[in-house]
C-alpha cells in the first residue's frame, strides 16, 4: 500500500486549486457574498418540485385529437411531425392510434371512451336492490322461525300449553 506521500495529487500539495473569476456562476469559495456585493432581493416563491402522489392521466378531446391528426397529415418536410409531437408533448404511438381511429370514422371514433363498467339501467339497479332486500327479509324470517322453535321447546319443558294461532276465514 502506498504511503500518503506517494499518492499522486492533481495539483501540488502546497497550492490549493484556484478558480478564475467570471468563468462560473458559482458562489465564492468562502461560501459568502463578495464584499460590497448587494444582497439579492427575495425572489418569487419557487414552484414545488415534488412529484404528486397519484399521477393524473392526460385526457384529450375528440376535437384536439382530430386537429393533431390533420396537422400531422399536413406536415411535408422531414422532421415536421417530430417537431409537432415534441411541441404537443405526445408520443408517436398516440398519433398512430389516433390516425387509425380517424380512418374508422373521424370524430365519432376519436370521441372520449370511458373506461370501466358501463352504467346500469334503472331496471337492473332496482332488481339488484329488491334482491338484496329479499335476502335481508329471508334472513330475518329464519331468525324468527328459530326463536319460535326455541319458544315451543321451552313451553314443552315447562308444561305450558301453547294456544294455536287463530285461523282467519276457516271457521265454518
Amino acid at each position: 500500500m502506498p504511503t500518503p506521500s506517494k499518492i499522486p495529487m492533481p495539483f501540488p500539495a502546497d497550492a490549493s486549486p484556484s478558480r478564475r473569476g467570471g468563468e462560473r456562476s458559482e458562489p465564492i469559495p468562502s461560501g459568502g457574498l463578495a464584499s460590497g456585493a448587494p444582497v439579492p432581493a427575495p425572489a418569487l416563491p419557487l414552484p414545488t418540485t415534488e412529484v404528486p402522489s397519484t399521477a393524473q392521466r392526460r385526457r384529450f378531446t375528440a376535437e384536439y385529437k382530430l386537429g393533431v391528426v390533420r396537422e400531422a397529415e399536413a406536415c411535408r418536410a422531414a422532421g415536421e411531425v417530430g417537431a409537432l409531437l415534441r411541441r404537443e408533448r405526445l408520443y408517436s404511438s398516440l398519433l398512430s392510434s389516433w390516425r387509425v381511429q380517424h380512418k374508422r370514422g373521424a370524430i365519432a371514433a376519436l370521441s372520449d371512451v370511458r373506461r370501466g363498467r358501463k352504467p346500469l339501467s334503472k331496471e337492473v339497479r332496482e332488481n339488484q336492490r329488491l334482491r338484496q332486500e329479499l335476502a335481508q327479509v329471508l334472513q330475518r324470517l329464519q331468525h324468527a322461525e328459530l326463536v319460535i322453535e326455541v319458544q315451543k321447546k321451552v313451553s314443552e319443558l315447562l308444561g305450558i300449553p301453547l294456544s294455536p294461532p287463530p285461523r282467519a276465514g276457516l271457521d265454518s
